[in-house]
């Protein structure tokens, strides 16, 4: 029986592409707890003094179409860009500050989804970044983005003195 949730038009199964072990081509799963946690795996790859960010589009990926839902993208790229960004700028704290995502091409489920990321310009308190995702060579999506450098919070070990009744 068809999910009254899903258009008639998108079968019960997405497509199915060859399978891909990231793992066997060299990737490392990216570990994280939170939010990306939830919607990973993500995987790394080591380039220079940073890492190549990638995910593999499963069936939980999927939106109404069958393909990869566009926030996913916008996920992806957002972590691929602020890692990308860390490991610019000295692994200091940062937030985004903004995300500009431009939707390419569809992805299906079971393709192996790259970021390209690139630093476009960093100043004292913010980062500019540019991102291509791939599938191969084929562009999926583009992204710009602006990280902002938070300052690193210390930590006092002072008592704080008690407040007065009342």
């Amino acid at each position: 029986m068809q999910d009254p949730d899903i258009p008639a038009n998108v079968p019960a199964e997405p497509a199915k592409v060859a399978p891909f072990d990231p793992a066997v081509a060299g990737w490392e799963p990216y570990k994280d707890e939170g939010f990306i946690g939830l919607v990973g795996p993500f995987w790394m790859r080591a380039v220079g003094d940073s890492y190549r960010y990638a995910f593999l589009a499963e069936g939980k990926h999927h939106n109404r179409r069958g393909v990869v839902q566009g926030g996913m993208l916008m996920t992806f790229a957002d972590r691929s860009m602020g890692m990308t960004c860390w490991y610019a700028n000295d692994r200091q704290p940062q937030a985004t500050i903004q995300l500009d995502v431009h939707f390419v091409d569809v992805v299906q489920i079971g393709e192996f989804v790259e970021a390209n990321c690139t630093v476009v310009r960093r100043t004292r308190s913010l980062v500019f970044m540019n991102a291509e995702l791939v599938v191969g060579k084929r562009v999926v999506a583009s992204a710009k983005g602006v990280w902002k450098t938070l300052r690193q919070k210390t930590v006092s070990h002072e008592k704080t003195p008690a407040l007065p009744p009342g």
